[in-house]
């Protein structure tokens, strides 16, 4: 029971985040949330908020995290993060958070090669 009332608390603050950094799509985004709503299911809500944290802030991440973000894609991974950095107050630093994502994504690939 408590496990099911963390992992609902969890995602209601990823789509709550979503939200807030990702207002609404116009019609010929129809792809584009098609492959938002794709990726979103491909990694759990505590590794979304680990990526996001890495990559907009100075959080970390661990090697399962790491695991599932590759698993994801990089597809995926390249999307969401040029969605959130596109936002209007972030976009000002756009650059500087699509080279940390890169770096991410390099460190991430190297972390499950190891495996």
């Amino acid at each position: 029971m408590g496990y099911t009332t963390s992992q609902t608390t969890i995602v209601f603050i990823v789509v709550a985040l979503v939200c807030a950094f990702v207002p609404a799509f116009s019609v010929e985004d129809a792809e584009a949330i098609s492959l938002w709503d794709t990726c979103l299911l491909k990694i759990s809500p505590k590794c979304a908020l680990d990526i996001i944290g890495v990559v907009f802030e100075n959080g970390t991440i661990t090697d399962a995290c790491c695991h599932d973000l590759v698993q994801e894609g990089k597809v995926c991974h390249d999307t969401l993060i040029k969605y959130i950095a596109d936002r209007p107050l972030l976009v000002s630093h756009e650059t500087q958070y699509l080279k940390k994502s890169a770096d991410l994504w390099a460190h991430c690939v190297s972390i499950s090669q190891t495996a």
